[in-house]
């Protein structure tokens, strides 16, 4: 899913150039909302910087997908996602942040105030910006696998894999995120099938070797995931393809998607340093990028982690850096 428009640099600085959009100036710009951007919004508020927040196409962000969130602190008896995000926003709101639904569709990060372009129609020029726009997993497209999805079907193991402890399960990729959603599950189901299209692991050594002496991990080679089954108490199976053509059937509950993921960083690339992926690229231990009072949280510049706390931690880090920028600058 593509929440932010990218536009190239020269288009877009014309654009704002030519005025044609009404401006709003703020102090304190956040884009993208979920446990980063919200996380920022709470700090930001209680600093008094008057934040505004973006929420994008999906407000809440992927949170909003998943069911049972079992591992996040402060929830004893676990929490949906939604209901989280739900408690998130409600108390940035408490606390006096002004978030608002629109999308990003273009950014000018060329000089401060730095602007950026809300649903093609407004501009926001802000003092700081705060970048939360998170990074969205990449699924193989099947209709069976929309359906499922908070039901069997998903793209976080630490997330999800507690749910299915002592079942069989599959994990879909062949890369190193594939190796190790897989050998995290190993620790706590009873059979992990690890699906791979070609008849090699792209992971590394190091990470097939620890795959190939997991014992309840079955490798199935030159293997083409054809659909996921289920019924409406959730996935109950999913139907492959072999190299010779073959049908082949698993009886499993859970299926792991782990093919990678995809930063929401496009419309700002012509100013922010990103890795070749596309995650923005931090200052260790900050959240600092590359240009002074921008800011990045969240999965949008984790590559490694993507849990909800560490985006929440990542957000409150962030605000913090926004709130002594300003505070240097004297705005």
């Amino acid at each position: 899913m593509e929440l932010f428009k990218p536009m190239d640099k020269q288009s877009n600085s014309s654009a704002n150039a030519n005025n044609q959009m009404p401006i709003e100036h703020v102090k304190v710009l956040i884009v993208g909302s979920g446990p980063a951007g919200y996380t920022a919004a709470i700090y930001t508020s209680r600093a008094n910087l008057n934040p505004v927040l973006y929420e994008g196409i999906q407000p809440g962000g992927q949170l909003t997908t998943t069911t049972e969130v079992d591992n996040f602190p402060g929830y004893p008896q676990g929490v949906t996602g939604p209901e989280m995000m739900e408690d998130l926003k409600k108390q940035a709101i408490r606390l006096g942040a002004d978030i608002r639904f629109g999308i990003a569709s273009a950014a000018d990060l060329s000089k401060s105030p730095y602007r950026v372009t809300i649903d093609d129609e407004k501009i926001i020029e802000t003092e700081t910006l705060i970048i939360a726009t998170g990074a969205t997993a990449k699924y193989l497209g099947l209709e069976s696998e929309e359906k499922f999805k908070g039901q069997g079907v998903s793209a976080c193991a630490t997330c999800d894999g507690f749910f299915y402890k002592g079942q069989d399960v599959a994990v879909v990729g062949g890369g190193d995120t594939a190796a190790e959603e897989a050998t995290y599950l190993s620790g706590l189901c009873k059979k992990v099938y690890l699906i791979v299209r070609k008849p090699y692991l792209r992971a590394s050594k190091a990470m097939q070797e620890r795959v190939v002496k997991t014992p309840n991990i079955e490798v199935l080679y030159e293997h083409a995931t054809k659909e996921i089954v289920g019924d409406v108490n959730g996935v109950t199976g999913v139907l492959l393809s072999n190299a010779k053509g073959e049908k082949v059937k698993k009886d499993i509950t859970g299926f792991f998607v782990a093919i990678g993921h995809q930063p929401n960083s496009d419309i700002f690339k012509p100013w922010i340093d990103t890795d070749e992926v596309g995650y923005i690229k931090t200052i260790p231990g900050t959240s600092k990028t590359n240009i002074p009072g921008v800011f990045a949280c969240g999965d949008v510049q984790d590559p490694h982690y993507r849990q909800a706390i560490t985006a929440a931690g990542s957000g409150c880090m962030a605000a913090i850096d926004a709130e002594r920028y300003i505070g240097e600058r004297k705005f």
